[in-house]
C-alpha cells in the first residue's frame, strides 16, 4: 500500500501518537511541547515540557499524563493546566525515559533507552562504552507508586495493552522482537514470552499499536513503512510513508486511520536543526482496539 497522505509537516520529531477525545497527541521531542492534531490538520499545542516529552497517557479523570525524557519522570497535567511531577523513575531508569502505555485505570508503564543511542549509532566502529544494555519497564500505578516490573529489557520502546486488558505487548527494539506478557489485576507482569520475532523481515519495532483482529502495527526506524505483524511474527501487510518511521497510532472518528509519525532521522544533532517530521496518515481495513 502506498496511498499515505500527509495530514502535517513542520514537526522536528514526533514521537508517541494517541487517538484521544477525536484528536490525535502527539509529542514533539524538540518543540518541546504535547500538541493536538485533528482529523483535517488543524494542530494545537497544549503544553510545553522542557525535559523533553514522549509517552502519552490519561488518567480516568482525564488529567494527562507525559513522559519527560530527560527528567525520566512522569509528569500529570492538572485540569488547570498545570505541570506536577506524578512518579519518579530516576532510580530505575539509567538513561532517559521514553514511551507509555496507559490502562482504563490509570495504570501506566514506561520503557526507556538504558544507554545513549545516538553516541551508538555514531560510533561505526562498535566501540561505544557501556553500548546497549539492558533496563527496565517501569510500573506507576494510579497514586503515582512506581517500581519494576520487568527487568532485563532491550530497549523496551512501544508498548500495547489488549482489549481485556490481560495482556501487555512490547516492542523490544534492540532485539527485534515484540515480547508479551501476562497481566495480573494489580498490574503486575508474568509469562514473558516472544509474542514475534521480527530478526527475519529487516525490520526493527519502534512504536507500535493494536488492532481488533489482534495483529500489531510495528514503526520501522529504518525503512519508510508500517508493517501489520501477526502474532508469531507473520508480515501480514506493508504500507509505505514518505521517510523512516518512528511511531503509529490507529484513530480517526471510525478507528480506520493509521498514522506514522515519520522524521529523515532520529539523531537528536540531525532531527533538532530542522522541522522535517511529518503525520502521515492512511486507511486501513481493520479498526484499532485495546490501550492505547
Amino acid at each position: 500500500m502506498t496511498d499515505a497522505r500527509t495530514v502535517r509537516e513542520g514537526l522536528y520529531f514526533g514521537e508517541g501518537p494517541r487517538w484521544h477525545d477525536g484528536r490525535l497527541w502527539y509529542s514533539d521531542f524538540y518543540d518541546r511541547a504535547v500538541h493536538a492534531l485533528d482529523e483535517d490538520g488543524g494542530d494545537e499545542r497544549i503544553v510545553e515540557v522542557a525535559a523533553q516529552p514522549s509517552g502519552l497517557g490519561w488518567l480516568p479523570d482525564g488529567r494527562l499524563l507525559v513522559v519527560a525524557m530527560k527528567e525520566r519522570r512522569v509528569l500529570r497535567m492538572e485540569l488547570d493546566g498545570t505541570l506536577t511531577v506524578h512518579a519518579d523513575l530516576s532510580a530505575m531508569e539509567p538513561f532517559m525515559s521514553n514511551d507509555m502505555v496507559v490502562d482504563a485505570d490509570g495504570r501506566a508503564y514506561v520503557g526507556g533507552f538504558g544507554f545513549d543511542l545516538d553516541a551508538l549509532l555514531a560510533d561505526p566502529e562498535g566501540l561505544t562504552d557501556p553500548g546497549p544494555i539492558p533496563t527496565v519497564i517501569s510500573r506507576i500505578d494510579p497514586d503515582g507508586t512506581a517500581s519494576v516490573a520487568a527487568a532485563e529489557m532491550m530497549f523496551p520502546n512501544g508498548t500495547v495493552i489488549t482489549g481485556s486488558g490481560r495482556t501487555l505487548v512490547v516492542a523490544e527494539t534492540m532485539a527485534q522482537r515484540l515480547t508479551a506478557f501476562d497481566r495480573a489485576a494489580d498490574g503486575s507482569l508474568d509469562n514473558r514470552r516472544v509474542w514475534a520475532d521480527l530478526s527475519g523481515t529487516g525490520a526493527v519495532p519502534d512504536g507500535i499499536c493494536l488492532d481488533a483482529e489482534g495483529a500489531i502495527w510495528i514503526a520501522d526506524p529504518l525503512s519508510p513503512r508500517c508493517l501489520r505483524v501477526a502474532e508469531g511474527g507473520s508480515v501480514l501487510e506493508t504500507v509505505e510513508f514518505s521517510q523512516s518511521t518512528f511511531a503509529c497510532a490507529l484513530g480517526g472518528s471510525d478507528g480506520h486511520t493509521l498514522y506514522a509519525l515519520t522524521a529523515d532521522s532520529s539523531n537528536a544533532s540531525v532531527a533538532s536543526a530542522a522541522p522535517s517530521g511529518r503525520v502521515e496518515a492512511v486507511k486501513v481495513e481493520v479498526p484499532g482496539a485495546g490501550s492505547p
